[in-house]
């Protein structure tokens, strides 16, 4: 197996947007409550693994099904170039599928001290559902991804899973409702990301798959687009107004910015050309998370 091109897949570029959303729980668990370091990094190293696991299905299924083709408006990845057999992926996808399960494992078990009470059997059946969910996008009998249903998974897992999530393993309770907003807002713009993904690659996914662009046509898709991003920032802007204590709540304002650069792309430009509005959307997403954070913390 060539190390180079098993880094290539991981695609290593995902991590802030898969990051963005337990960062926010852990932030605002920590404002409220004592969280252990250790709880932090656990649940920091579950969800890379579960980000890189995503990510490796999703390559291994799209190579399968000949979706990663030439004719792909996005990057060729290490199996549609032929710097990696098929099999020393799938031995790739069963490591990460034990990392996955030894790190949340190791999270759930310094968290709440046993991996048997009513609590971690919550968080393992969450993490069973996103193990699932991770190797079913476009893997298996029937994939979901192909289906149109990528959305739906995504909003779940990236946005509130993931910031209610992390809030609940690191506070240790789920005590603040609240939080539901923030998740929203990371739910919306997680999927804003896939649909910038998906209105790129149209054309070269009409033969294999069915998407929300595919489905509403590339100008309603970028309507959408629009009120992913409006609706993520009402949403954020709710929660400060119901949870404001000081001016540095306000500090993710500064990210503003950037939502407003990657829609005026995405409206303007069509095919490949997004595919550089896509690293800012993740990364304006993450920072909004850290500033976010931050400011509730400060």
């Amino acid at each position: 197996m060539k190390f180079s091109a098993a880094i290539h897949s991981m695609r290593l570029r995902t991590l802030p947007l898969s990051l963005a959303g337990v960062v926010m729980g852990i932030f605002l668990a920590c404002a409220g409550h004592s969280v252990s370091p250790w709880v932090i990094v656990l649940i920091l190293l579950t969800t890379v693994c579960l980000q890189i696991l995503t990510n490796l299905s999703n390559e291994l299924g799209d190579y399968l099904s000949g979706t990663d083709g030439g004719q792909r408006e996005g990057p060729l990845y290490s199996l549609a170039e032929g710097n990696i057999s098929v099999d020393d992926f799938k031995r790739l996808i069963v490591l990460f599928v034990f990392l996955c399960c030894f790190f949340g494992s190791a999270m759930t078990l310094t968290a709440f001290g046993t991996l048997l009470s009513l609590k971690s059997i919550l968080i393992v059946i969450l993490g069973a559902c996103a193990i699932w969910a991770a190797t079913h996008y476009t893997l298996g009998k029937r994939p979901y991804g192909y289906r149109g249903l990528g959305d739906i998974s995504v909003f779940i897992f990236f946005g509130l899973v993931s910031v209610m999530g992390g809030y609940y393993v690191a506070a240790g309770s789920f005590d603040n409702w609240t939080v539901l907003l923030p998740a929203t807002t990371i739910g919306f713009f997680s999927v804003g990301v896939l649909n910038t993904n998906n209105i790129r690659d149209m054309e070269s996914d009409a033969a294999t798959r069915i998407t929300i662009p595919l489905k509403i046509g590339e100008q309603k898709a970028k309507i959408y687009e629009t009120v992913l991003i409006i609706g993520g920032w009402i949403c954020m802007i709710v929660f400060t107004m119901l949870t404001y204590t000081s001016a540095w709540n306000l500090l993710y304002l500064l990210t503003l910015p950037l939502y407003v650069i990657h829609l005026i792309g995405v409206w303007k430009h069509h095919g490949s050309a997004l595919d550089k509005y896509l690293p800012i959307l993740v990364m304006s997403t993450f920072l909004l998370s850290l500033l976010a954070g931050i400011g509730y913390m400060l």
